[in-house]
């Protein structure tokens, strides 16, 4: 199973139409909100299933505010992450996930990637794709593989378009 994970679009697509085409054989793509309005446009371009949630810029969005899904036998917990202050630090997201059984927590907010272990939970930020905030800007995206054993492999990418 191949799944992308992105953030922080923020009505401003195109990165992410362009690894779209790029990342052959997706099975699911992971976006952890703040897509302003153009989740219809995201939804359209991808053949496979979608979760999404709402971010702090998403006004008047029906989106939920998070999901609880399964990815092989992973629990997994997708939000923004802006309830849980992850500008401050990921402990708040981290004792929910493990107050609620979850194995994986996926957040974004910060725009800055970041993958950690608390506990037995794997807390993950995929970065922007559209507006990175760490050293060097460079946007990024997550791509995780699960094989047939249910081993996860969550590798970063750097967002380079060809000219």
């Amino acid at each position: 199973m191949k799944i992308l994970i992105v953030s922080d679009t923020h009505k401003h697509n195109e990165n992410l139409m362009d690894v779209l085409d790029k990342e052959k054989g997706l099975d699911m793509v992971i976006h952890c909100g703040d897509s302003e309005g153009l989740e219809d446009s995201i939804r359209e371009k991808i053949r496979c299933p979608l979760y999404i949630v709402a971010g702090n810029n998403d006004f008047f969005s029906d989106l939920s505010n998070e999901l609880v899904f399964n990815i092989g036998s992973k629990r997994v917990l997708l939000t923004h992450g802006h309830y849980y202050y992850v500008s401050m630090g990921i402990e708040r997201l981290a004792e929910e996930a493990m107050a609620r059984d979850i194995d994986i927590a996926i957040y974004g907010h910060t725009h800055m990637p970041k993958m950690e272990m608390v506990g037995n939970v794997t807390v993950i930020n995929p970065g922007s794709i559209s507006y990175p905030r760490q050293i060097g800007r460079t946007p990024t995206y997550m791509i995780l593989e699960v094989d047939k054993d249910d081993n996860f492999v969550y590798t970063l990418h750097h967002y380079e378009p060809e000219y």
